[in-house]
């Protein structure tokens, strides 16, 4: 029990029904889930172009042919690989940073795969970096960095729009996030005229 209640997410009364429903459950399907989290460990890898999770030296994303090579979307996790893919918007690849520049808690740019971008940067002709990072303190002094860092590069460098989120109440958004939907403000069509 105590080993499931260190998960994220698991606290001490999910991890006590996991511990009595895997006791209840046949060694059959308890060693398969044991298996299938050992075969994770020792298979799983990170890719050697942009950081995602693979089973190889390089990810599925980074294999796909058919996917946009001269777009780069810059992301702090591989959470956020997930996330972005599955709205099916972009079909570019992608750079996981792994993490934020963050003085509080002692990261630096030196800690981040920031030189790993610039290098990738400078064997393969790209069109466009998107930074898609967090909304934070952090996020921006991760952004304003990264834009200094490549713009040498001559690449055009864009930022994830930011904005009001959808059902959320205007008296209860920040003043950042409101003001930067103010001016990153765009045209109103009827029936996408």
């Amino acid at each position: 029990m105590e080993c499931l209640a260190s998960l994220p997410g698991i606290g001490r009364k999910s991890a006590l029904r996991i511990a009595l429903y895997l006791l209840n459950t046949p060694t059959v399907e308890v060693f398969k889930l044991v298996g299938a989290i050992r075969d994770m460990k020792e298979q799983m890898q990170f890719c050697s172009t942009c950081f995602n999770l693979a089973d190889g030296n390089h990810c599925s994303i980074c294999m796909d042919r058919a996917r946009k090579d001269h777009l780069i979307c810059v992301v702090e996790s591989i959470q956020d690989v997930m996330a972005i893919e599955e709205t099916g918007q972009y079909n570019g690849l992608y750079h996981v940073l792994g993490g934020v520049i963050s003085p509080i808690e002692g990261v630096g740019p030196e800690d981040l795969r920031i030189e790993e971008l610039i290098k990738r940067l400078e064997r393969n002709p790209v069109s466009e970096v998107i930074l898609a990072v967090s909304p934070t303190i952090d996020g921006e002094t991760t952004i304003y960095y990264l834009s200094k860092k490549l713009a040498p590069s001559g690449v055009k460098i864009t930022q994830i729009a930011r904005g009001v989120a959808f059902g959320g109440e205007l008296q209860y958004t920040d003043e950042i996030t409101l003001g930067r939907s103010i001016l990153a403000r765009v045209p109103y069509t009827l029936n996408g005229e």
